[in-house]
Formats: structure tokens, sequence, C-alpha cells
């Protein structure tokens, strides 16, 4: 399977970029894969203002409600930094491949990736509503033991 699909345009506050460039450069050591791609996927985004990104934009702090297309079931997330992650308070990490694959991502919009172990994914944000600024912010400090 080499076919390479085309990825979906992002969009990313400065804030969040800059965070999250770190993150995933503290943390490449300890989770190589996922920070790997969560560094390509800010990377390769479009940086936009608080005020131009809108309730449309899966943003830090944002509550997702996305579908998975291999299962065609919905669910309901907070995007946050590892320090707050609670997955039965449905808090998920952007250090794990779906908030990875969320992050960025506007609604209507599919991604595709592969899973660690290989498996083929897809996501379908299906509506999104951005939470203010300060709900998630990361420690001040950014290192590995931080996250």
């Amino acid at each position: 399977m080499t076919e390479t699909k085309q990825l979906p345009p992002i969009t990313l506050t400065q804030v969040d970029r800059d965070r999250l460039e770190r993150l995933a450069e503290a943390n490449m050591a300890i989770f190589p894969r996922t920070s790997d791609y969560l560094a390509r996927e800010v990377a390769r985004a479009i940086t936009v203002s608080d005020d131009d990104l809108g309730q449309r934009f899966v943003g830090m702090g944002s509550w997702v409600n996305y579908r998975d297309n291999n299962t065609g079931k919905t669910r309901q997330i907070t995007l946050v930094y590892p320090d707050k992650a609670d997955i039965a308070a449905g808090k998920i990490s952007v250090l794990t491949p779906i908030g990875a694959a969320l992050i960025g991502m506007s609604v209507d919009q599919s991604i595709e990736w592969q899973t660690p172990l290989g498996d083929p994914r897809s996501l379908t944000v299906l509506s999104v509503e951005r939470l203010p600024a300060s709900a998630d912010l990361p420690p001040q400090s950014v290192s590995a033991d931080s996250f």
C-alpha cells in the first residue's frame, strides 16, 4: 500500500502552534511516533489569529464531535494537553494519534492515517466548540516531565 492520500488543510492559532511545537519536541524521546506525527501536522498548518479561528477549527481546549469512519461510531471529546488527559471524562491528549489527527481540522473535514501498528484509521469532524483560551493551558515550563 504505497498510495499517499492528500492531507486536508489544517489551521492553528500562533499560540497553539508554538506550544504544540514545544510539546512535540519535548516528547520525541518518549513518544517518538506520535510526537513526530504531531510535529508534521503543526509544520503544515496555516496560522491565524485567535479571532480568525472561530468555532469551525479544532484547537486546544476545543470540544469536538467526530465520527470514526472505520466503525461509524461518533464520539464527543475535549482536546487537551497530556497533563489534563482523562479518558473517562472525555479529555483526550493531543499527544495521542487521534488527538494529533484532530488538531487544526475543521467541521466536515476527514483525515486518514495509520496507527502505530499500521492499521488504517479515518475520522471526520462533525462539530467543534472552542472553549476559552485559558481552559487547558499547558504548564509554563515545557519539558518531557511536564506532560
